[in-house]
């Protein structure tokens, strides 16, 4: 394909290089003309070990060139890269000057091309900037419609810096978000040469992708980073315990845990995090990382209590009441707080959990519920129907899926937690806003 890469900073200068290498034609277009006359001599205007030299493979190929103004090239170019900075202002908000610029002067080349043109933003923004500001821009200055007469899609990039062009040969995928089918089918064809498994899905999507990866990566280093001063005060070796964290690829280094749903509990995970931060505290060292663990996690359950009362109810049935399916145990469930809260609301309430039977409880966790809550015995069902009798909503908590099943095609609305956004509404619930939780 015939390529053009807008802004030769960091990502741009990368992928025109590693384009090139792959067959493709690439025009890079920089407005700043020592950029331009550094990276024709064969030498790249970034630092990134291995780049002069592709670089200098990609013009000895005739592939390969730059140009202080890309407008005139749209016609003659199947894809636009978008690679320009998005720095971000003092308030934290980013700066999409440089974006709009490339918009106004692509959408000139657009307007006097009738040649089907691919625009691609590789730029890392927050979600609604491509189809919110950027394809209006493009529509702007081209008089074309986005979609038709050209295409767009956002193809976040996962290159870090010294190791970029082996990322870029070797990323852990390519992220497609695309306007429309033929859009991402252009920008998917573009990495035939790269083995990567290709994810395309909504444009929205696609943008947040890159800023949540790269806020995975710096809770990541600030996790490991308090364990190290936590072990420090102890005159323990932190290397050793996130060597014995990391083997752990069944939980901790995995997909586990990582499915937004409803909030945790149990006797192990709040109890363990308020030791940790406790003793913390004791020995000096602050930990807010830790620290705003458990806070974040009562947020959740205030989420869910809000979710509810979208729907107006005077009756709530609660389907499930220990912390984890398969369990009766009943310490520090987050359903016990959210039953608590809409009992506080003036909310009828009935519950049904089929790990739960109050005649067969005995012990601390039948007096720790009855503590947590005194009406329990009021409103604890045996029967999944009696439960339902008279509810204007059903709230699954937890993975309960025979019971999910039971309930697919019944009138009432279903709020599931266990995964935050599954609402199955009533065949005759219409339009309710509910919105996502």
């Amino acid at each position: 394909m015939n390529i053009l890469v807008w802004g030769l900073g960091y990502v741009g200068t990368v992928v025109s290089a590693c384009f090139a290498e792959l067959g493709h034609h690439v025009i890079g277009v920089e407005t700043n003309p020592e950029k331009v006359n550094v990276f024709n001599s064969g030498r790249s205007p970034i630092k990134e070990p291995g780049l002069d030299k592709l670089i200098q493979q990609g013009l000895d190929a005739g592939r390969l060139r730059a140009v202080t103004s890309g407008t005139e090239y749209v016609a003659w170019a199947d894809v636009s890269l978008i690679c320009v900075g998005t720095p971000s202002a003092p308030d934290g908000s980013p700066v999409l000057n440089y974006i709009e610029s490339v918009a106004r002067d692509l959408g000139h080349g657009l307007r006097d091309s009738s040649h089907y043109h691919t625009v691609v933003l590789r730029s890392t923004v927050f979600p609604h900037v491509t189809r919110g500001q950027l394809l209006p821009w493009l529509e702007h200055h081209s008089q074309k419609t986005g979609g038709q007469e050209f295409g767009l899609a956002i193809n976040p990039e996962f290159l870090r810096e010294t190791t970029a062009i082996k990322d870029f040969y070797a990323p852990p995928y390519t992220v497609i978000g695309e306007l429309d089918n033929r859009s991402g089918q252009v920008v998917a064809n573009l990495y035939d040469g790269v083995n990567a498994p290709i994810y395309r899905i909504g444009i929205e999507e696609a943008e947040l992708i890159k800023v949540v990866n790269n806020c995975f990566h710096a809770l990541k280093i600030g996790f490991a980073n308090e364990i190290g001063r936590l072990c420090g005060s102890l005159s323990l070796n932190a290397n050793v315990i996130m060597d014995v964290v990391c083997a752990d690829t069944k939980l901790n280094i995995s997909p586990a845990y990582l499915r937004p749903g409803f909030a945790f509990g149990g006797s192990c995970l709040p109890k363990d995090l308020r030791s940790l931060t406790f003793h913390a505290r004791c020995l000096g060292r602050t930990l807010p990382i830790l620290e705003s663990v458990l806070p974040s996690n009562e947020l959740q359950v205030e989420a869910a209590r809000l979710r509810i009362h979208e729907f107006n109810p005077r009756k709530v049935a609660i389907l499930g009441l220990s912390f984890k399916s398969g369990t009766d145990d009943l310490r520090e469930s987050p359903v016990i707080s959210l039953i608590r809260q809409l009992w506080e609301d003036g909310v009828e309430l009935a519950v049904f959990d089929p790990d739960v039977e109050l005649g067969e409880m005995v012990g601390a966790n039948r007096a720790y519920l009855e503590r947590q809550l005194p009406q329990i015995a009021q409103i604890l069902k045996t029967d999944l129907r009696e439960a339902l009798q008279g509810a204007q909503v059903a709230v699954l908590t937890k993975e309960l899926n025979e019971l999910q099943s039971r309930l697919v095609g019944d009138e009432l609305p279903m709020i599931n937690l266990a995964h935050i956004d599954e609402t199955v509404p009533a065949p005759n619930a219409g339009d309710r806003g509910l919105g996502d939780f």
